[in-house]
């Protein structure tokens, strides 16, 4: 694992210790990680919002078994990621 250093000023450096002290995280480290693992959450929805009025607007097209398996595939793929980061 790589280390990083960060600065931070007072009131940011405060409020992630008020994190720290609530309980919710038990480090600094895993506070960023869960932070950083929201932020690519959060670009993935907004690259699916972005990409949704495309896929509306294509033509149609038969979907066979084999594909449909692969969608639901990825979409435990996905929830299963998704589980490990809110463990």
């Amino acid at each position: 694992m790589q280390t990083m250093n960060i600065s931070l000023p007072e009131p940011l450096k405060d409020f992630v210790d008020q994190q720290i002290a609530e309980g919710r995280y038990s480090s600094v480290s895993e506070y960023i990680r869960d932070l950083i693992r929201s932020d690519e959450i959060r670009k993935a929805e907004d690259r699916l919002t972005s990409l949704l009025p495309e896929g509306l607007g294509s033509e149609e097209s038969d979907l066979t078994r084999g594909d449909f398996e692969a969608i639901r595939q990825q979409a435990i793929a996905m929830l299963k990621s998704q589980k490990k980061l809110n463990s």
